[in-house]
């Protein structure tokens, strides 16, 4: 050491390179920082080399095989992390430099080494990042310095609770800047692990699944409880907040749309559009009869072929054929009373007699009277009257009159009923869609989302199986 001068290259021909192997054992990954992309990891720099003024013969020295240097005391290779983020950039320890008899050098620096690293979260949570680590020589060219490569050492690597270590290739390159035209060697380590999906799928998938399975109970639930769009609302909400929650957890780029953002916003969507839907059918199911026909395209549409498709029936509808007039004589009435009326419809009517009264044909009434036991005839007998005295009476025509305008009065109102029912059903079919359609379209989209991730079937069988 009498003689030795740290700063010149140790070597025995000043035109000749020296020669560095260089690699890195990884014992651990400690943070991916995905907002400023920063991976955090802890190393151990292997650094190997011959010093041709380190030698010494051990014969004349007995017992002493090998020497320990302070880094500063000898030279060494001015290898630095070129994509560092770290404050100071070389944050390694500059341990004691290992140096045996025949010159040959041993330099382990540790370090928490902080790099710059592109995370790309399309993925998110299915994702695999590839962080580099680039080294080289900052002064020293390929000229002057031949840094050579040696396999990576994980063997002492401490296991991620949130990353899964694929392993740590390495590759040797020469860059030619345009500055200069001697190379520049450098040796990149790139640092590829997956992320475990468990934790995620946990607190984020299964509770998004639940919230929007949520939104068929709205298609199921009955239109007159009147909850259906309080329940959409209810669901919409609270997607909403729990989005907010994850919104905190979720990498903050705006480079790509993470895999489970396009999930939670598919589902927003999904359960808005169920908002819309209900309002649509509880428009149907409280229709006014009075507001006018249902139109004849929603009749062939839905209460034909939307019946048909999903195999619904109108409740009381019997599927047999049954004949056009029931056996009841009021139904048989009013059916027949609808429309302009046949002929004898026509001769069923009342007629204005010159008096005031209204005259009835003979028709309506009986013939003759009907024969009763004697026991049950009042006593004495009245007189027999023909049906003209009788419809001369003034208050058998007003009893008559009143009598129809009831008959009237009650075959609106079951018109009414049955225009309401007709647009129920309507409201129904409509309920039974919309829920086959969404559960198909949240089926289709969970599993296409999803299962577009890369390595989906691996995180499914690692984290899961």
């Amino acid at each position: 050491m009498e003689n030795y001068t740290p700063l010149e290259r140790p070597v025995g021909d000043d035109a000749q390179p020296i020669t560095v192997h260089f690699t890195l054992s990884l014992m651990q990954i400690m943070d991916v920082d995905e907002k400023n992309q920063v991976l955090t990891t802890n190393v151990w720099l292997q650094m190997y080399w011959y010093d041709h003024y380190l030698q010494w013969n051990e014969s004349e020295y007995p017992g002493v095989k090998t020497l320990r240097f302070a880094a500063n005391q000898v030279w060494k290779p001015d290898i630095l992390l070129y994509n560092s983020a770290n404050e100071e950039f070389d944050s390694t320890f500059h341990t004691n430099v290992l140096v045996n008899s025949s010159g040959y050098c041993q330099w382990l620096p540790p370090g928490i080494l902080k790099s710059t690293c592109r995370i790309d979260v399309r993925w998110f949570p299915f994702d695999t990042q590839k962080c580099d680590l680039k080294f080289g020589s900052w002064t020293y060219d390929g000229w002057l310095l031949d840094l050579r490569m040696l396999e990576t050492d994980t063997s002492g690597y401490v296991a991620n609770g949130e990353w899964d270590l694929m392993g740590v290739p390495g590759s040797q390159n020469k860059v030619f800047y345009e500055c200069c035209r001697e190379p520049y060697l450098d040796v990149t380590f790139a640092v590829t692990m997956r992320r475990r999906t468990l934790y995620y799928a946990l607190n984020m998938l299964v509770p998004c699944l639940l919230l929007s399975a949520m939104t068929f109970l709205v298609f199921l639930l009955p239109a007159d409880s009147g909850e259906k769009i309080s329940l959409g609302i209810t669901v919409l909400l609270s997607l909403t907040v729990f989005m907010l929650l994850v919104a905190e957890v979720m990498p903050a780029t705006s480079d790509s749309i993470p895999l489970i953002g396009q999930y939670f916003a598919s589902t927003m969507g999904m359960v808005s559009l169920s908002v819309v839907a209900t309002v649509f059918v509880l428009q149907y199911h409280h229709h006014d009869p009075d507001g006018g026909c249902m139109p004849r395209w929603v009749q062939v549409v839905v209460l034909q072929w939307g019946a048909w498709l999903l195999r619904m029936r109108q409740p009381g509808e019997d599927p047999v054929g049954r004949p056009h007039c029931a056996p009841s004589l009021l139904s048989c009435s009013s059916d027949s009373s609808d429309g302009g009326g046949s002929p004898s419809r026509q001769a069923r009517l009342p007629v204005a007699l010159p008096n005031g009264n209204l005259a009835y044909p003979a028709a309506l009434l009986p013939a003759k009277p009907p024969d009763v036991p004697r026991p049950f005839l009042p006593s004495p007998e009245l007189p027999s009257s023909s049906p003209e005295e009788l419809l001369a009476v003034p208050e058998l025509g007003r009893i008559l009159e009143e009598l129809h305008y009831v008959a009237q009065c009650f075959r609106g109102r079951d018109a009414a009923q049955a225009a309401c029912s007709q647009w129920k059903f309507a409201a129904a079919i409509l309920d039974r869609l919309c829920l086959v359609t969404f559960a198909l379209v949240h089926i289709v989209c969970s599993i296409g989302i999803l299962m577009a991730a890369p390595n989906f079937p691996e995180a499914i069988t690692k984290d899961f199986l």
